[in-house]
């Protein structure tokens, strides 16, 4: 049974209720790692994590003041001000332990409580920008099966973004920008099978960068973390086995919101990825949109992909 991570964005909560409510639901020891960061440890779903998510903040919490030291002081009351800043806009993370996807349904339960409690999302402010993240393992860290997950999500995207409803602050930031056009012809062509340097590389010279609705880089630096890594020098890329996809919202607050709809949505992906001959036939369809006359330019992918999947499968 493969595994899947999931990473919640929210706030209304402070780091310490968030961990008992995890440690209520799912058992575990609570460790208090730093101001700013928790382990809910053996629970009965693996490790879970709480942080709030802002590096400085985390680093910070990391470092042991010395007494002795003249501006140990100062720099405490400095560190208390962004704090008191950060928390207004910066969310705090729950970040689960990959879990069997046959158990997803487990964790789904803790969404109505931390909403219970007051859990904020992305809709509470305009100024929340939280998203919802999954990072399923893929079923073989193959070059062909780490493209054809690419191709289905390329052509994908406009009906995934419909489908989440994806707030205007989150779309704003650059924090889940859409893969550039040339590199989406580039990976949907037909003949297009790199091998896994040549994949890399490919990304690397398109997509400097973490801020893309499907992030590749976790990936990349797991199989060859210097080559991705000597493009992109960022502590905040953990190398695992994983994709990282970034782009639906965290409605938490939302009485009929949950993970599930999302997780739906990508097992489309899902589906096309290892469904070559209707992937094959997507991508040819794609190519040819892209290329479209001046004629029809405002003709939309997304109502193409619709009836494609409504024709392939059932939503």
């Amino acid at each position: 049974m493969r595994r899947v991570g999931v990473e919640l964005e929210f706030a209304g909560l402070s780091l310490e209720h968030i961990a008992r409510l995890i440690h209520q639901q799912f058992g575990g020891i609570i460790q208090v790692n730093s101001a700013y960061e928790n382990t809910i440890a053996d629970t009965c779903l693996g490790d879970f994590r709480v942080e709030l998510d802002f590096q400085y903040l985390k680093k910070k919490g990391r470092y042991k003041i010395d007494p002795e030291d003249p501006f140990a002081l100062l720099d405490e009351w400095s560190e208390q001000i962004v704090r008191l800043a950060a928390e207004q806009i910066v969310p705090f993370e729950v970040i689960s332990p990959p879990i069997p996807m046959d158990r997803l349904g487990e964790l789904a339960l803790l969404v109505p409580i931390l909403r219970a409690s007051g859990a904020q999302g992305t809709d509470s402010s305009t100024l929340n920008a939280f998203g919802l993240h999954f990072n399923p393992e893929l079923p073989s860290l193959e070059p062909e099966t780490i493209v054809a997950y690419l191709k289905a999500f390329l052509c994908l995207y406009d009906w995934l973004v419909y489908r989440s409803e994806i707030d205007l602050t989150r779309s704003m930031t650059g924090y889940i920008a859409p893969f550039p056009t040339d590199y989406i012809r580039q990976v949907i062509d037909l003949d297009y099978h790199p091998d896994q340097n040549d994949l890399i590389d490919d990304y690397l010279v398109a997509n400097p960068t973490r801020n893309r609705a499907l992030d590749m880089l976790p990936l990349f630096a797991y199989l060859d973390k210097s080559r991705a890594l000597s493009v992109i020098e960022d502590d905040r890329i953990h190398p695992r086995p994983t994709l990282h996809y970034r782009l639906p919202n965290c409605r938490i607050d939302q009485p009929d919101w949950s993970i599930d709809g999302d997780w739906r949505n990508w097992l489309m992906v899902e589906n096309l990825a290892c469904d070559a001959d209707h992937l094959n036939s997507l991508c040819q369809a794609y190519s040819h949109f892209l290329d479209r006359p001046l004629a029809e330019l405002f003709k939309d992918w997304k109502d193409t992909t619709e009836i494609w999947l409504h024709h392939s499968y059932t939503l």
